[in-house]
Formats: C-alpha cells, structure tokens, sequence
C-alpha cells in the first residue's frame, strides 16, 4: 500500500516541479530602461502600460486611455474651481472620426458617452456601481489590449503550444503512474482495474487542465525592445517633479503626455482622480519616503491571522483536545490492512485508519499553533511607516435588523522596506483614529500579523480633506448653529456601512439648506451625506420626496428612495444620501433613520431664530 501511494505521490510531485520550473522559465523579462527621453513611440497608453508592467494590464491602462482621448479631442476634460475632483466630461459637437481607435480605446468612449447626461458627466461618476460588471467590463478591456499586443507582436501567451505539449505529456505520463499504482493496489478487488483506469484518467484530466491555462503573456524582443524604450519615457517624466501633481485637466496644456504618464504609473494626482472601477486595494500608491510609488499589498485571510494570543490558545484546545480523544478512542484498533477475504471487511479499518491520521495532523496544528503563538509573543517589532489602507475584516453579527459590528481591520502600512506589504490586523478601537497617508508606529506580532499597540505620529497630505475628529458632544458647535450632524455619530455610521469614517465636516449649500458629510477612514472618500431644511422649504422637499418605500414609525414620516432616504421630524426634513463605496447597502439607512429620529426626540439641542 505505502509503494503505491509513493508512487502516486512522486508522480505528482514531479508534474508540479516540471510545471514550476516552468513558470520560472517563461516569467516575464524586466528590460532595462533606455536612456531617459521625451520622444513618443506610435504604441496607444493601453500598450504601454501592459509594457512597462511586465506584461500585464493594471488599472491604470483604461485610465490612461480616456486620458488620451482627451488628448485627442473625444472628450473634453474641465476642472471649473481649485479641487480636481470637481472635473467633469464633456463631448465636443464635432468629434473626430473613431474609425482609427482600438476596440478598448471606443469601449472607454462608448462608457463615458453612455453616462452623459445633459452635455456633462462628473469625473467622479465614471465608477460601476455593480461589481459584476466592472468585472466583466474589466475582463473584456484587458483582453482587447492583450489581443493588440499579440498582434503588433509586442507579446505572446505565457505557455505557447510548445511548452502546454510538455506540461500535457508530463501529465499523462503521471496519469500512468497513478493508474499502475492504484490497479495494484486493488488486484485483490475485483474491480481494481477499473478504479485504476478512472483514477489515472482524472489525474490526467486535472493536471492537463492546468497546462492548457496559460498565466497570462510574456515578452517577445520586438516587445522587449519597445519596453525598454518606454521605460526610458517613463524616467524622463519622473524627472519633472510638477508632472505627479498635475491635475486630468491639464491634458490641455500636455497633450498625450499626460496619458502616457497615468500609463507609465508618474501621475499621482491625475491617478487619483481618475477611477473607472479599475481600482485595486492591492496596488496602492505610497509616497513614504518623500517619492510617489506604488506598493503591492497582500492581505491575509489565515484563520491564525489577527487574533490575540488567548484566541490562539483557545483554538489550539479546540484542535488538540477532540484530536487527542479519538487518538486515544480509535488508535489501538485503527490497521489499514485487512485481516479477512470477506469483501467490505477493509473498509471499516480504513475508515478507523484514516480517523486516526485526521486525528494526528489536527493534534499536530495544535501545537504547532501553541508554539509559533508563544514564539511570536517573544518576537514582537516595531515598525513606522505610511498608511495605505484600512478596511474591515472581521465582524460580530448583532441580530437580524442589527448591522454586524466590526472588531478587526485590515490595515496595510508602506514602512520603505520594498514595494511589497502584508496587512495587518487592527482591532476596531484604532481604526478611526487613523486616515490613509498618516505616518504611524504599530507594534505588531509577525505571525499572527496583529497590532498589539497604535500611535499616530504624523498627519498625511490627504487629512486636509476631512474635519479633525471630534466629539460627539462637540459636533453641533463644530459645525454651525442647526447642522444635523449630532444626529448620528460616526460610530453608528460605521456600525451600519461596514467602514470606519471619520467626524463630520460642514459642507456649504444653497439658501435654507444645511449640510455634512461623512469621509471614509480608509480612501478618504465621501459615503455618507445629511442635508437637513426647516421651514416653506423643508414642507417641499418633503412632498417632492414622498414616493418610494415608506418606513412607519420612523419620526414623523420616513421613505426609503434607492440610496437616498428622507425623515420627517416636526418642522425640519433630512435627506440622507449615500454616495461612494457605500451607494450599495441601502439595507442600513432604515437603521440611521431611526438612530437619528431617536437622537433628535432625546436630546435635539434647542436654537434660537
């Protein structure tokens, strides 16, 4: 038994060698750089981008791609005040012809003329709301500019006929050995020869799968060459330091430069902006150390990760102790091998057999659990760096009509060690006192990969868009007579969307309105707003928006409209409106509601008018 089950085992083994030593093999090459220069190639930014990261399409492509549009004349880009954020879209009244754009550069135009409405379109409002089809959109995208580097013969599948031959004839010569092995196995039954053949067959099978899924393209030396030179574009831009800070605007000023900036990753601010649902959290700009780049960031899912030393130990006893039970219960009388011809009289022992060897590895994780968990308690560092992101993790359900409760974070940190990270674990009491680009010291436990300690040691660039955190007893006089943002606090925010979000901050409106909004902890990003109108004003706004789902028993009158909801509460209405990452859980606004409405009956500050 224990030959045959080596043999499979060598067999196997040594398929996933050859496919390894393959995968080495056919890596992508990282050209050296040109000398810097300013001159152009005739490659679209797409390409470029699919160059200059060794052969594979991130999200900056489709963004470079409007990017030259504009550049082009398709669109037009306008930035009316000092916030690039404000930027919105425009189409000319006489565009030029499209007969000459690749199919990815008209699927990006085709996007942006399908969301204008009214000659405009925000900037902003590019983002997919739904993550299927920003996936797929995604998917197509990439495959249409994988497609014209295949073409121009800038690039070439990562597993060519060649090299899936290979990898398919290993996999049947492994399919081989499984089945002599497993039909010697079983000459004693009579159907061994059969559940050799299968067993055989679906090694095969698997194992040819997995050659002919190529991972992705590799470089040709026409695409090399190309590479190289773009690269060297790519050093003369970060020569200009002004280049990183411009704003998708200024395209009118650069021209195509500006596109094959985003392409070639040297536009931070225009990056920022830009977002047509090709953001990635694992690939997040960091510019600890005084230099805009971007780190890599792996985010840890263990069952191990993040929890504190007790919680190790406890799972360690949850493991050991049931695994030491049936060691003790079925470990005397557990033998693989049968002791009579009758036939099923091998399978009872099997069964035992294989109980005991779940039982061994369940008590083996065990301690080796206890011992990597004291061994980091003893292996604790410190370590400072940049902010890069904060997102829950982990939560507690609260109950059916209760939104879950957060109580870990993943929080990535840039410390200029490299352009590679791991998460963090954070427990939820720091999560808000944290804004991405702040410069902080954890005291981390490396592998449980949990902060034991949290300081915040300096503000980032990106904190000048938020108000300081503040009390909640403090918010009313924070943000001006009659504002609603005492109504809810940014914990129950966060409690309802999932997100940590820092304190309110005013945000100016027209006539009788007033108004906050609440900024993500993690991006920075608005996703919850409250606009809130008392008097004539507040009697329309509450009639124009008395449609949709009404919520009895929510103030003086609630209703659910999409990702808006309005409250009624005597002669004051609010509208409660979320935007961003949080436009899809529309399922939490009930909740706020009522929080507000609670709020407002207890302790509404009294005002003078």
């Amino acid at each position: 038994m224990f030959v045959d089950l080596a043999v499979s085992a060598v067999a196997l083994v040594g398929w996933f060698a050859v496919y390894g030593a393959v995968r080495f093999a056919t890596r992508p090459a990282s050209p050296t750089p040109a000398p810097a220069t300013m001159e152009l190639g005739d490659e679209p930014p797409a390409l470029v981008n699919m160059l200059a990261n060794r052969w594979t399409v991130t999200e900056d492509a489709a963004e470079a791609t409007l990017l030259d549009l504009a550049a082009r004349g398709f669109v037009e880009l306008r930035q009316p005040g000092d916030d690039p954020m404000q930027t919105t879209l425009h189409l000319p009244a006489s565009p030029p012809d499209e007969s000459g754009l690749r199919p990815y550069e008209r699927r990006v135009l085709h996007r942006v003329r399908g969301l204008v409405a009214g000659g405009a379109l925000p900037l902003t409002a590019l983002t997919f709301r739904d993550q299927g089809q920003a996936r797929a959109w995604n998917r197509r995208f990439r495959a249409e500019v994988v497609d014209h580097a295949r073409e121009a013969g800038l690039s070439r599948r990562r597993f060519g006929p060649n090299v899936t031959v290979l990898l398919s004839a290993a996999a049947l010569a492994a399919g081989v050995f499984v089945w002599l092995a497993v039909t010697n196995y079983g000459l004693s039954h009579p159907a061994g020869g059969t559940r050799g053949l299968a067993a055989g067959f679906f090694t095969f099978a698997v194992l040819s799968t997995l050659a002919a899924a190529t991972p992705g393209e590799r470089d040709t030396s026409r695409g090399a060459e190309v590479a190289a030179r773009w690269l060297g574009v790519r050093d003369w831009l970060r020569g200009h330091e002004q280049f990183a800070e411009l704003p998708p605007a200024s395209v009118a000023i650069w021209d195509r430069y500006l596109g094959y900036g985003a392409a070639l990753g040297t536009t931070h601010l225009t990056s920022a902006v830009l977002d047509l649902g090709m953001g990635d959290r694992k690939l997040v700009w960091s510019s600890y150390g005084g230099t805009w780049h971007r780190v890599r960031v792996r985010y840890p899912q263990g069952a191990h990760h993040g929890r504190t030393l007790p919680g190790l130990l406890l799972r360690a006893v949850l493991l050991g102790g049931p695994a030491v039970f049936m060691l003790k219960l079925f470990g005397p009388v557990a033998d693989p091998t049968p002791t009579s011809d009758y036939p099923g009289a091998g399978i009872l022992p099997m069964v035992l057999f294989g109980l005991v060897v779940v039982a061994g590895l369940m008590l083996t994780r065990a301690v080796y659990t206890v011992v990597r968990a004291v061994v980091d308690l003893f292996t604790e560092r410190t370590i400072t760096g940049e902010v890069l992101w904060v997102q829950v993790w982990k939560s507690t359900s609260r109950g059916k009509n209760m939104p879950s409760r957060p109580w870990l974070y993943h929080l990535a940190v840039d410390d200029g060690s490299g352009d590679r990270t791991t998460a963090w674990g954070l427990p939820s009491q720091w999560a808000g006192d944290c804004h991405d680009g702040d410069t902080v010291t954890i005291r981390v436990r490396p592998w449980s990969r949990r902060v034991v300690a949290f300081a915040v040691v300096g503000h980032g660039r990106s904190r000048n868009l938020a108000e300081p955190v503040t009390h909640p007893s403090e918010m009313s006089a924070a943000t001006g007579a009659g504002s609603p943002a005492y109504l809810i606090t940014p914990e129950e925010i966060g409690q309802a969307l999932g997100l940590a979000v820092h304190a309110p901050e005013a945000v100016d409106l027209p006539g009788p309105f007033t108004g906050v909004q609440f900024r993500a902890a993690g991006d920075g990003q608005p996703v919850l707003t409250i606009q809130a109108v008392s008097g004539t004003a507040a009697q329309w706004i509450w009639q124009l928006n008395t449609r949709g789902q009404e919520l009895p028993g929510v103030g003086d009158g609630a209703y659910l409209l999409g990702e808006r909801a309005v409250l009624r509460l005597g002669d004051r209405t609010l509208l409660v409106t979320l935007l961003g990452a949080a436009r899809s859980r529309t399922a939490s606004l009930p909740w706020l509601l009522t929080q507000a409405a609670t709020r407002a009956s207890a302790d509404r500050p009294e005002t003078t008018g």
